[in-house]
């Protein structure tokens, strides 16, 4: 039997809205015991650096490239995710990591030129917490012919053997709403199916950004004084996106405000709500059989709206939608407990995608492994 690590994962999302810090205990195979979790905003003045980045890493070609301003938001990234780890060791002494796992900042993601780009320094990120870290985990992926995302469903599997017996329901579809929704699909036998799904809270947040000076649609207030317009979601779904067969997976910049454009605001806001729910949905097209259970974590499962819109369409189709929380996990930390449990994954050389969840060759490690 494998020994068991303690990991932090560290986990800054399409959102970019801050830093989720989760602790596991986890062989990195079926052993999982979930630990506590921290969240470490960011300010509005760094969060719109991030949203410049956006912009300036659009000239970037090769993976380790930092133009303009990059290498110096690099370190201050780098610099508040170690003060991260400082504030959740001293919150939770009991809870001391041996592993450090670190996603970093997604800037660029272009996977049909074999290149993504996550803003971090792992090496520096070790010297600063004195802690073995394990970053740069898509790259391997893409050199074998992957996406290089998602990489959640290694742990959406070892999440889903541990439900409650009550909730044991094969299939199961794990659902991530961050700005961009991605979806692990869980057979009874073999491998995940996983794939980005289409927009998730990213062009309702742009979208109360522009029209409303808002950072996001707090529990879905501006939506529920408005209306869907269906024709808008169908137009959406008919991108080419959404006929490409999966595994696929989305930068940022994939979708825009444009199809909503004239509506108001509260309006656009149940309509790209709506959306967020049918793109989810719309992905049952691409899994082997109807799920018998969806289980909602991320940001996006707050949104009354995606998820009561979610609900009606899968109890249509025989299946059941519940919030995270509902089976015992935490939807908020799911993402940044798995970069724990795959950097656990990576120093053991076990597998973090396979051709089912991102496209690679073969099932394939990865990860850097930075020591102090």
């Amino acid at each position: 039997m494998a020994a068991m690590t303690t990991a932090l994962g560290l986990m800054s999302g399409t959102s970019m809205d801050g830093i989720d810090v989760a602790a596991l205990r986890t062989d990195g195979e079926t052993i999982v015991e979930r630990g506590p979790s921290l969240f470490v905003p960011y300010d509005d003045t760094f969060r719109a650096r991030i949203e410049a980045a956006l912009q300036t890493a659009k000239v970037i070609e090769q993976r380790d490239q930092r133009p303009h301003d990059l290498a110096e938001l690099e370190r201050d990234l780098t610099q508040r995710h170690a003060e991260a780890v400082h504030a959740f060791r001293a919150k939770f002494p009991d809870w001391q990591p041996e592993l450090i796992g670190f996603h970093g900042q997604t800037v660029l993601h272009r996977p049909a030129e074999g290149l993504t780009v996550q803003i971090g320094d792992g090496a520096l990120l070790a010297q600063r917490t004195g802690t073995p870290v394990v970053y740069n985990m898509r790259a391997a992926d893409m050199v074998a012919g992957g996406q290089g995302a998602p990489l959640v469903p290694a742990y959406h599997v070892a999440l889903a053997k541990s439900l409650p017996e009550t909730f044991r329901r094969t299939p199961t579809v794990f659902v991530n709403i961050g700005g961009i929704s991605n979806v692990t699909y869980v057979p009874a036998s073999g491998d995940p199916v996983a794939f980005d799904s289409g927009p998730g809270n990213q062009l309702i947040d742009q979208w109360m950004q522009r029209e409303g000076g808002l950072a996001f649609d707090a529990d879905g207030v501006a939506a529920a004084k408005g209306s869907v317009h269906q024709a808008i979601v169908e137009a959406y779904l008919q991108l080419p996106f959404f006929a490409r067969p999966a595994p696929k997976s989305l930068d940022r910049g994939d979708f825009d405000l444009s199809g909503v454009q004239g509506l108001n605001l509260n309006d656009g806001a149940r309509t790209l709500a709506a959306l967020a729910a049918e793109a989810v949905f719309a992905a049952r097209k691409q899994m082997p059989e109807t799920p018998k259970l969806w289980i909602l974590c991320g940001g996006g499962r707050k949104n009354p709206h995606i998820s009561g819109d979610l609900q009606r369409l899968a109890e249509a189709d025989g299946g059941e939608v519940v919030a995270a929380e509902e089976v015992g996990l935490d939807g908020d930390a799911t993402e940044a407990e798995a970069w724990a449990y795959l950097a656990v994954r990576s120093t053991r050389g076990l597998p973090l995608t396979w051709p089912t969840t991102t496209g690679c060759d073969r099932p394939v490690t990865g990860g850097v492994l930075a020591q102090p």
